[in-house]
């Protein structure tokens, strides 16, 4: 990962940083929960519309209609259930994990955005708790009520949300996702350097252990939910690929190394595969092509719904596009992005499943992910102007920045007013 000089804050200003955010943390998670809860209840009378029905079915064994074969969620909301019912263990496990993914955001931002901070890093601290818990409220954009976009046929529904709330595995397969993301790119720095059995220096391998943490991280993202892994899997494969053709096959041990820290999750993924894409009572099943087909039938506008999905990300790319080359986790959640959209226009699951559009959860993942590195360039800019490294650049760079920032919050405000939609028992599209 890209790094700072470090310079040690005092121990009083992580003290009031970790207590302001778990203070926050404790509201979210009281407030996702209820709504959770609500789900778990809801009904076409009730509305809170979602799938938490046939996740309680699953997770106390019984037959849901569905397929899930990615029991993490499940197993979690099983150890709820021996102490509490199946409403609220499930409601309990989805909001555990939500939660998890906002821990782990937090203290990747305060090592990625804080690092070197010193003086004031309580207050820095503090701002960085908000925005984390704000990445997990953002949405796609979209207009007020009675006002339409040509071709844009729902607000959500063909233009897609990072923050998908009626969709608990999503949600419960976050944490481990962000930590893969976060390791993959921490390995692609140093993995043709190969393995160094100790703490990796600048121009060395990675250690084995982040090898190993890398490739549990994937599995458990995997066996909660496997839309994030197979954005992953195309997207590392073509970077390693590029590389591997680049440097002449100079790097083919290094790569088989890394490599193997894949098989776990090549593995379940057959299982998965045997238990969701096989044909079944006689209909067709495997993986179709086309050229956004499914899409289609959600949105009569691609090109505009991706730029209501990813506005900031595009905002911050354009007024920053140098950071491309210079910020490894802003180039990678746009490769990643990518592979997700092209995943989500070209390919479909045939059957019944077809009209699902299931790799739209792997878009979607992008969507997240480039909202977190663009954050990530938006914040540390901002850190930079604000301790005066970016004064020479005058009216200008304010300028940009408050666009950018601009941009995000135009997202939240969304989010939060798409949050109310679920809260007061919405439809989510």
């Amino acid at each position: 990962m890209d790094r700072e000089p470090e310079k040690r804050p005092a121990g009083r200003d992580r003290i009031i940083d970790a207590l302001v955010f778990t203070v926050i943390l404790a509201a979210v998670s009281a407030v996702t929960l209820t709504l959770f809860y609500k789900q778990t209840l809801g009904s076409p009378q009730k509305g809170y519309h979602s799938d938490m029905k046939a996740y309680i079915l699953e997770m106390q064994g019984l037959d849901s209609g569905y397929s899930f074969p990615y029991p993490v969620f499940f197993k979690t909301a099983a150890f709820f259930h021996l102490f509490a019912s199946p409403e609220l263990s499930v409601a309990l496990a989805a909001m555990l994990l939500n939660s998890l993914a906002i821990v782990i955001v937090k203290l990747a931002l305060n090592r990625l955005v804080l690092r070197g901070v010193s003086k004031g890093y309580w207050l820095a601290g503090v701002w960085v708790s908000l925005l984390t818990v704000s990445l997990f409220f953002i949405s796609m954009l979209f207009p007020p009520v009675g006002m339409y976009l040509p071709g844009i046929k729902f607000i959500y529904l063909g233009v897609f949300s990072p923050n998908p709330f009626h969709n608990a595995t999503y949600m419960a397969a976050r944490p481990f996702a962000v930590l893969a993301f976060l390791w993959y790119v921490k390995l692609l720095g140093v993995y043709e350097n190969g393995v160094r059995p100790g703490p990796a220096e600048a121009g060395e391998g990675a250690r084995v252990v982040d090898y190993v943490l890398f490739s549990l991280f994937l599995l458990l993202a995997t066996m909660t939910k496997p839309s994030f892994t197979i954005v992953l899997l195309g997207t590392a494969g073509l970077i390693m690929l590029y590389r591997l053709f680049r440097s002449k096959f100079h790097n083919l041990v290094p790569t088989l190394q890394l490599g193997l820290c894949f098989i776990p999750t090549f593995l379940n993924l057959l299982y998965q595969y045997r238990g969701v894409f096989v044909p079944q009572d006689g209909s067709e099943g495997g993986i179709g092509f086309s050229f956004g087909e499914v899409w289609a039938q959600y949105s009569d506008n691609i090109p505009l719904a991706m730029a209501l999905a990813i506005g900031f990300p595009l905002a911050v790319l354009v007024l920053n596009f140098r950071e491309l080359k210079k910020n490894t986790i802003f180039c990678f959640s746009w490769q990643f992005y990518l592979m997700g959209f092209a995943m989500a226009f070209f390919l479909y699951e045939k059957g019944f499943r077809q009209w699902d559009f299931n790799f739209s959860w792997g878009y979607m993942y992008g969507i997240f992910f480039c909202h977190f590195g663009a954050l990530v360039v938006l914040m540390r800019a901002t850190l930079r102007a604000v301790q005066g490294e970016a004064a020479q650049k005058g009216k200008l760079q304010k300028l940009f920045l408050a666009a950018q920032w601009l941009a995000y919050l135009w997202h939240l405000a969304c989010g939060l007013y798409y949050f109310g939609i679920f809260w007061r028992g919405g439809m989510y599209y």
